[in-house]
């Protein structure tokens, strides 16, 4: 009799590894959206309480689905609630507009500090998911950490020009496509640096 396990836990893995993708998409625009239709609803003070609740949610799944714990989205929700914290403490929306600057060059001079000081953090943050020459994760680490000082001053731009409802919906609608745009156009380096399985 043909033992039929081992291929249908196979499919089982692909299928779940096809669908990981979008479900992470799904946890980062997901506390967004929440926090643009919150304060487009009811203000910036509950959308506040609104986005910390969801990122708290995001990251809780977020560890379920990779069974690890993600560094960068926990990062980002001690920030929020952080930051979320004094808003609502103080009725401030200030703190809540700075948090993505703050994140942003906290990531880029973790990204520098490691290429000054020869390590690479990017690899120690995604060596599970990409399997890439050292010289790959020179080249990407040193794009992601201009990428995020370009978005803190996006950030800082959006937020000191503009009213508090277009910053909360250029988060969703222009920040978030932005990063998804500039991650998928590493894919050439990716695939030039990714390392060969050996036969």
């Amino acid at each position: 009799m043909i033992d039929q396990t081992e291929p249908r836990a196979e499919v089982a893995a692909e299928t779940k590894a096809d669908k990981a993708p979008f479900l992470r998409l799904a946890l980062e625009a997901g506390p967004l959206l929440l926090f643009f239709i919150a304060n487009q609803t009811a203000g910036i003070m509950p959308a506040t309480a609104v986005f910390m609740v969801a990122t708290v949610v995001a990251v809780v799944l977020s560890i379920r689905l990779e069974r690890r714990w993600p560094i960068m989205p926990m990062v980002g929700c001690v920030f929020v609630l952080v930051f979320g914290g004094l808003t609502l403490w103080l009725a401030d929306d200030l703190f809540i507009k700075l948090k993505p600057t703050v994140v942003n060059l906290l990531f880029a001079a973790i990204l520098f500090t490691g290429i000054a000081t020869g390590r690479n953090f990017l690899k120690l943050m995604m060596g599970t998911v990409f399997e890439l020459t050292d010289q790959g994760w020179r080249i990407l680490t040193w794009r992601w950490a201009v990428f995020f000082v370009v978005l803190a001053v996006i950030n800082e731009i959006v937020w000191r020009s503009f009213s508090t409802e277009f910053w909360a919906g250029f988060k969703l609608f222009g920040i978030l496509p932005l990063t998804l745009a500039f991650a998928m156009a590493q894919m050439p380096v990716l695939l030039r640096h990714q390392v060969k399985p050996v036969d």
